[in-house]
């Protein structure tokens, strides 16, 4: 039987290895995702948008770098414990050296991002709490990364996912994700081991097609700098929900 996103301790997710392993440095992988979002994000105007969410945010600040110049408030939901503990010491303490680089990249991509590190993850609060808890339509834009396909081994179970991460924006709202291509069961450090659901860019659009209108899935190779899990790249997307229902609701 696969392994389902409730059979899996998230408490018990290893921060330390997890960050030693992809945000140690800067890899080239996610400067491309950055770059990515980037695009999508200077179309919108500098703060124009209530609040916003960081659907899974786990202990990645980049994504919420990169959605702060057009976000007043980022709502960073995270279920796993050790996850919302970095999160809430890298807001009160100050964030680790690391992200610094990952944060002059996102100011040179979009220069309306606040010089400093803690002015520009001001708008950001840390809720602990399951993703699929989230009402519906309570955002302007949802952010998503490395998630729905990391939850869990079932394929229905990542599009289910999905489905709460776009219902989580109002309609006509922004989505903005990226997922791990082909990402198999996997493990981080020396023996955890962790779910994962192979999806790739037809899937992913499968999913999202009923869901979105200005669709937009792109792909970015493997990068050979980052462990491997497995995977063959990763997956990007940008779209809207669609301002009405569209067929079967």
């Amino acid at each position: 039987m696969p392994i389902r996103n409730d059979d899996v301790d998230w408490d018990g997710w290893p921060v330390e290895d997890y960050l030693a392993e992809n945000y140690r440095e800067l890899h080239p992988c996610d400067a491309a995702v950055i770059a990515h979002h980037a695009a999508y994000y200077r179309r919108l105007p500098a703060g124009s948008l209530a609040r916003t969410v960081e659907f899974g945010a786990g202990p990645n600040l980049y994504p919420l770098l990169s959605a702060a110049p057009v976000s007043r408030r980022i709502d960073a939901v995270e279920t796993g414990a050790a996850n919302v503990a970095y999160l809430r010491r890298q807001l009160a303490a100050g964030p680790d050296a690391c992200w610094r680089r990952f944060h002059a990249l996102c100011r040179r991509l979009d220069p309306r991002l606040p010089g400093t590190l803690p002015e520009a993850l001001a708008g950001v609060r840390v809720i602990h709490g399951d993703v699929r808890a989230l009402p519906s339509g309570q955002y302007a834009l949802a952010s998503m990364h490395f998630v729905a396909e990391g939850a869990s081994e079932d394929a229905e179970e990542f599009a289910a996912f999905c489905g709460h991460f776009a219902r989580s924006v109002v309609p006509g709202g922004h989505l903005v994700a990226a997922f791990m291509e082909n990402l198999p069961t996997y493990r981080i450090g020396a023996a955890s081991r962790w779910p994962g659901c192979p999806v790739d860019g037809e899937r992913v659009a499968e999913v999202f097609a009923p869901l979105t209108e200005e669709l937009t899935v792109t792909r970015i190779d493997a990068d050979p700098t980052l462990p491997a899990y497995g995977d063959t790249g990763m997956v990007l997307l940008t779209g809207r929900t669609r301002s009405r229902p569209g067929p079967g609701g």
